[in-house]
């Protein structure tokens, strides 16, 4: 089976976000999937099974759990259809996941995603959140999924030492840390953190933008924003908040192209 490595949400090798794209031409049952995703060792693993009518199979694996939804490995699977020559270039792709259709269509120099929007609701800040987080909370809400936290400025998410040990034992899939940029050009910055999914932190992180887009708009004014994602590796986002739907753009640079054994 053909199997790539590619960099997400970044222009440049090594940076962005790594996902592992796996084209099953089998199906296969979803231990050999987990055990494939332990073996890549990256943030996720997408697998992708094409269907009778032109669209694809998607789900993602971390590599210790399944997950409902994720940007990054979704914008290096369309990227993987249509650098492989699987897809044309002004062909939609169109993903079945368990979030629902998904789709990734080519617009001018980057690949947008169309995901549903996530909006976090605030709630009483969780004991200990401040000690977990490294840094005092100025909202905290949740989405269902990820606890979303803003913190005073840029230079304290980028400071963030966090506890890793804490966070994991928080009921969420992750943390969201945010706060408004302070450089021209750039609305906000965030940091995710989820050691309960196996990710200490994920460098570039779609789905978490999905929660930022509704969450920035009234304090910003606005809806669409070029967004920095702030970890060692670091991830650049152009993001526009739709009604119900978070329309995700960003580039991805292939990295390996092999050949899966099975």
């Amino acid at each position: 089976m053909r199997l790539l490595q590619i960099d997400a949400f970044t222009s440049l090798p090594f940076g962005g976000n790594p996902a592992a794209v796996c084209l099953l031409d089998r199906d296969v049952n979803d231990v050999w999937l987990q055990r494939v995703a332990m073996e890549m060792n990256l943030p996720e693993t997408a697998f992708l099974r094409a269907r009778a009518n032109g669209s694809w199979s998607l789900r993602w694996f971390t590599p210790t759990v399944e997950v409902d939804l994720c940007g990054h490995a979704t914008l290096a699977s369309a990227h993987a259809l249509w650098e492989e020559g699987i897809l044309r270039e002004d062909e939609t792709a169109r993903f079945h996941t368990r979030s629902g259709l998904l789709t990734a269509i080519r617009a001018d120099s980057l690949i947008e995603l169309n995901f549903p929007a996530t909006p976090a609701t605030e709630v009483a800040p969780p004991p200990g959140i401040a000690e977990a987080i490294g840094a005092k909370p100025r909202f905290v809400g949740q989405n269902g999924t990820d606890f979303l936290i803003e913190v005073e400025s840029a230079e304290v998410v980028a400071r963030l030492r966090p506890r890793l040990d804490l966070i994991a034992q928080l009921p969420a899939r992750g943390v969201i840390v945010t706060a408004a940029a302070m450089r021209s050009g750039i609305d906000f910055v965030s940091r995710f953190f989820a050691p309960q999914s196996g990710i200490d932190e994920d460098p570039a992180t779609g789905s978490a933008h999905c929660t930022l887009a509704p969450f920035w708009a009234p304090r910003l004014g606005k809806t669409s924003f070029h967004a920095l994602q702030i970890s060692p590796r670091g991830g650049e986002l152009h993001v526009a908040l739709d009604g119900d739907r978070v329309r995700l753009g960003g580039n991805a640079v292939t990295i390996l192209r092999g050949e899966l054994v099975v």
